[in-house]
């Protein structure tokens, strides 16, 4: 006992000869030794891990994940990620669901609220007539829009990101759409043949939205006169269907889409990467939507290109370090969406488009 208690003095007044800097660095050495101790060491650690590499893995920068779970472990975590959202894609949408409210006011079209959870902050949008809403391109052919400019130039009441787009350098440059865009009925892009199943995320000309894994033909049976692609949807036919775990996403920014049984559309755009808000997980949105009364949901682009646009005003904060994202598509709200036509843009593009999604054939984001 007294030679335990001599080596422990001589130790600590060895220590105490050190330099600030030796100190220091003994200081964080040690931590680094406990934190990895129990990162790899003990369960709780190894959530973590997973957790971390779930959200790398949703962002531009996925391949990094390989540093928390290793390469072999982030492949499998992509490949079962891809698999649940097209398992909970397949399910046949019931399309008699929604009973539209026909006696809505005559200005009664667009409401915004805040919305808050645990560790992000956010906005829900409701528009209680479907039929405003459109899908929206930029004007200009090679780059993408910002959606204030959309709003501005459109004349529309608000508007919320789109779907999925290649972005190789990261540098937003939103000229290059995944999956098919459709507008007033019209294709105005698609990036493969129409006759394989894409995820979609869109509205019938009655209103009615549409989520799930359809052919452009099917869309076209459907009725389907706006649309975009992403995904994973996560209410179906009044279902939830993450019932289990967080959605294995991780937390980051947000935007998804739902509809009552009365035909409302709610968009909720969260925050997510800054200190005020660190971002939501699927579950988080997808229980959100449910206790709105959403019948159907699901997500549209999130990450950087989350953002709700209202009154003309960008009222939520992207977390993009250029600001407010140049896009490829929106979902806009109008008072009159009729007068909408939009310019096709992509015509040109097409080769040079199709040369990028050979390399990039998948989502970066959500």
């Amino acid at each position: 006992m007294n030679t335990a208690i001599q080596w422990i003095s001589a130790t600590t007044n060895h220590v105490r000869g050190w330099s600030w800097l030796k100190r220091l660095l003994s200081i964080i050495a040690a931590l680094a030794f406990l934190a990895s101790t129990f990162l790899f060491f003990t369960a709780p650690g190894t959530q973590i891990r997973e957790f971390l590499a779930e959200t790398v893995i949703t962002t531009q920068h996925r391949d990094w994940a390989w540093i928390f779970v290793g390469a072999e472990k982030r492949d499998e975590m992509i490949r079962q990620m891809w698999s649940i959202s097209d398992e909970n894609a397949t399910e046949k949408q019931d399309m008699s669901a929604i009973k539209f409210n026909k006696n809505r006011k005559i200005d009664e079209l667009v409401s915004v609220k805040d919305i808050s959870g645990e560790f992000w902050k956010g906005k829900l949008m409701y528009v209680y007539d479907p039929r405003s809403i459109r899908v929206v391109v930029p004007d200009k052919a090679g780059e993408g829009e910002r959606i204030t400019s959309m709003v501005e130039r459109t004349g529309a009441v608000a508007g919320v990101n789109g779907g999925g787009f290649v972005d190789p350098d990261g540098l937003g440059n939103g000229f290059a759409p995944i999956g098919p865009i459709i507008s007033g009925g019209k294709l105005l892009y698609i990036d493969q043949d129409g006759n394989v199943p894409q995820h979609i995320v869109g509205f019938t000309k009655e209103g009615t939205l549409v989520i799930g894994k359809y052919t452009y033909p099917e869309l076209q049976k459907l009725g389907v006169s706006e649309a975009v692609m992403f995904y994973p949807r996560v209410i179906a036919n009044g279902k939830p269907l993450i019932t289990s775990g967080d959605g294995g996403w991780g937390r980051g920014p947000r935007t998804a889409v739902g509809q009552r049984a009365d035909g409302t559309v709610i968009f909720a755009v969260v925050d997510g990467r800054q200190a005020h808000s660190v971002g939501a997980t699927l579950r988080e949105i997808q229980d959100l939507l449910l206790a709105e009364g959403c019948v159907n949901a699901g997500f549209l682009d999130g990450g950087a290109s989350s953002e709700l646009v209202y009154n003309k005003e960008l009222i939520t904060k992207p977390s993009s370090r250029y600001g407010e994202r140049r896009l490829p598509s929106s979902f806009l709200v109008f008072d009159h969406p009729e007068t909408l036509v939009n310019k096709p843009i992509w015509d040109v593009w097409t080769t040079s488009i199709r040369a990028a999604l050979t390399t990039t054939r998948t989502i970066r984001r959500i």
